[in-house]
């Protein structure tokens, strides 16, 4: 650790102040927004050599960025930071989906002929909302446990090793929990190829965080030496519903 770091262990980050806290909530919450609504419930495909398509849901290629963040959060600022913004991003979602409900359920005005599209893109079904904030709350919460017992167990060494072993965790929750909620049954979803997507979307969440590992080494190096922090979580109370005090 470099020396001019303050070490701060468990709860105590909790009453510390940070600078860069809340841009970094903001764009955690933009970016899950985002793929949430324009990405989630399109499969598309690759060719493989051979010819053989492999499908994949396209929200992958960037809700990933999500997860990367949440491992900065909780590196750099500790679990029970990271715990507040999760909630942040919970709440969000929940508003979200209630907008797209009211919003798609007014009548449309006369002449107006974007109503059936509206409907397609923004009028999820209960299921998909459903899946998707049980998946995003199941995923991002063991994705920033883990990392936050690991950086305990390696002392703070090997970040690599824990941003992508987290990522392992954190994401194969998510993507086993979302896509066999939200589309299990349905047509259009054969099981076949609902399993693929799952498989395909671990894979690329786990591949994307080992190849942005540089992008997270430079953005937690940046960020330790900015707040002037390493925070080792020895003393948190790592229950998702623990009460989170402090300021951003």
């Amino acid at each position: 650790m470099d020396g001019h770091l303050q070490r701060i262990e468990g709860k105590a980050v909790e009453r510390t102040h940070f600078r860069y806290l809340a841009y970094i909530m903001a764009a955690f919450v933009a970016i899950l927004l985002l793929s949430n609504v324009i990405g989630a419930s399109k499969p598309s495909y690759v060719t493989l050599p051979g010819g053989t398509e492999w499908s994949f849901g396209a929200g992958v290629l960037f809700f990933p960025i999500s997860y990367i963040i949440g491992d900065v959060l909780t590196e750099v600022y500790g679990y029970a930071q990271a715990r507040r913004v999760i909630w942040t991003g919970f709440a969000a979602l929940i508003f979200m989906a209630f907008m797209a409900w009211v919003v798609v359920s007014l009548p449309p005005a006369e002449g107006w002929p974007g109503q059936e599209a509206y409907e397609f893109v923004f009028g999820n079904s209960w299921r998909i909302v459903l899946a998707s904030m049980i998946a995003f709350w199941a995923g991002e919460f063991a994705n920033s446990f883990v990392l936050a017992k690991m950086k305990l167990i390696t002392g703070g060494r090997f970040l690599w090793m824990r941003t992508i072993g987290s990522t392992v965790v954190g994401q194969g929750l998510d993507s086993l929990i979302f896509y066999p909620l939200a589309f299990y049954g349905l047509a259009g979803w054969p099981p076949e190829l609902l399993w693929q997507v799952v498989i395909s979307q671990w894979l690329i969440k786990t591949v994307w965080e080992a190849v942005l590992t540089p992008v997270t080494y430079l953005a937690v190096g940046f960020l330790k030496r900015r707040e002037g922090v390493e925070v080792f979580d020895s003393e948190t109370d790592f229950s998702p519903f623990a009460k989170a005090g402090g300021t951003i």
